[in-house]
Parts: structure tokens; sequence; C-alpha cells
């Protein structure tokens, strides 16, 4: 197995995306349904002989259920990849709740219970703690997840001062350390994207739902900010999730 310490497209930072395409793991934490844990292993599998080999992945999914399930598949395979996950929330251990109990959109999730947070002992911590899930597997790519109005509401403005004061301190530190390559943003909107670069500097942007074949409202603005700051953006979901 080779954990590859980057994803060809090419970041200020210097690393390099392996393939124009990646592998989403929300779904490997029981996304609306249940799979088991042989499906989720036999799913990795099969994206890597295709070619695939960047998997994104956050401890939202299957309240670290993702994380745990894409590690073990990933170090088993003795293939190359490169891995990015999530900050942002802290996953508090709860009572293990009742069989076919869906929480967050996610089915038998793991027993926790995320909580948002975006200063920099949370981020430190969170990060701590994804990377035991992930059992040594390096991340080269690290997001912070779901900064927005669209998730916070009226709660946005406080909450993207704390990241912006903490978080992002935390994650440029993580980077300075060499531990991570890449960081950036993982999203549901593009408008807070082109808020937070206009405070910080950022190398990858990753921008679910969209950038896609229905809606492509980033292209007046967004993506060109991005070419500009030399910014890479990942499309997640370019399909809607199915037309």
């Amino acid at each position: 197995m080779t954990n590859a310490s980057s994803p060809d497209i090419a970041l200020k930072s210097a690393t390099h995306c392996r393939n124009a395409l990646g592998f989403g793991a929300a779904s490997l934490g029981n996304l609306y349904r249940k799979i088991d844990d042989a499906t989720a292993h036999a799913t990795v599998a099969a994206a890597l002989d295709a070619g695939i080999s960047h998997f994104d992945t956050a401890p939202h999914y299957g309240q670290g259920l993702s994380e745990r399930r894409l590690a073990d598949a990933l170090l088993a395979s003795g293939k190359s990849f490169t891995l990015s996950t999530k900050i942002g929330r802290r996953l508090v251990p709860i009572d293990v709740p009742p069989a076919g109990t869906e929480r967050h959109g996610f089915v038998d999730g793991d027993p926790f219970e995320p909580e948002f947070d975006y200063s920099y002992d949370g981020v430190m911590a969170a990060f701590e703690d994804s990377q035991r899930r992930l059992k040594g597997a390096r991340v080269s790519l690290l997001l912070a997840h779901d900064i927005g109005s669209v998730t916070h509401g009226d709660g946005h403005a406080r909450q993207l001062k704390t990241f912006l004061d903490g978080g992002y301190r935390a994650m440029q530190a993580l980077k300075e350390q060499g531990v991570i390559d890449t960081i950036g943003l993982g999203v549901n909107e593009w408008q807070v994207c082109e808020e937070v670069l206009g405070h910080a500097d950022l190398d990858i942007v990753l921008l679910a739902g969209r950038y896609t074949l229905l809606e492509q409202t980033a292209l007046d603005s967004f993506l060109p900010l991005c070419q500009r700051r030399r910014v890479a953006v990942l499309a997640a979901g370019p399909f809607n999730s199915g037309i």
C-alpha cells in the first residue's frame, strides 16, 4: 500500500491530485440506507480497480463510520491513494441508539453526536480523532466542513469568525508542520467560499452540488476568482445526485 502525499491538478502548495475523478465516501457511512462492511469494502475496491485514487470522507458521514470503513478498505488494498477528510464537527459519545435509527441522514451510524466546533483547539482535537479512525492513513487534504449560512443560518457570522480566528490557524499550523499538504473548504454554497477568500488563503475548495449540469451560477464570479487566486476546485455531485 502506498498512501501518496497528495492528489495531476496543480495547487499553490505544489501538491497534485492524482487524477481528475475522486470518490466521495458519504455512502460508506450509511447515507439514507444501511450497507454492510463487505459492501463498503467492495465499493472502494471497485473504485480503485477503475483507476480512482482520491477518496474524500468526513467525521460527519455516519458519525465516524465512513472514516473507519474507508481506512480499512484502503489500507487493505495495497494500492496508492490520496485521502481528504474534514474538520468543523467534534464527535461526542452517546448511548448506542436502537437499530435502524437515522440521525442526520445516516442509518445506524457510530454512537456519537456531531457538534460544530471551528475553534483552534476544536479543529486540532477533531483532526486527532480522525487520525485514529483512519488508522494511520495519511490525510493530504484537510477541508473545513459546512461553513456557511445554508448550514448555520443566523449563526453564520459567529461560526465564520470562530473559524477565521481559530480553526483556519490550526489548519495552517498542520500544513506548516507537514502533517497535511493542502487546506480548503468542503461546502454546499460558493458564496461562503468567496467570503472566506476575502480573509484567508486556500489551496482548494470542494463545492458540492453547486457546479453541476443543472446549476452553473458559480461561473459568474466564483470560478473566475479561483482561477485568479490559483485555488483548485473539486466539483462534488456534478450530476446533482442523479437527474
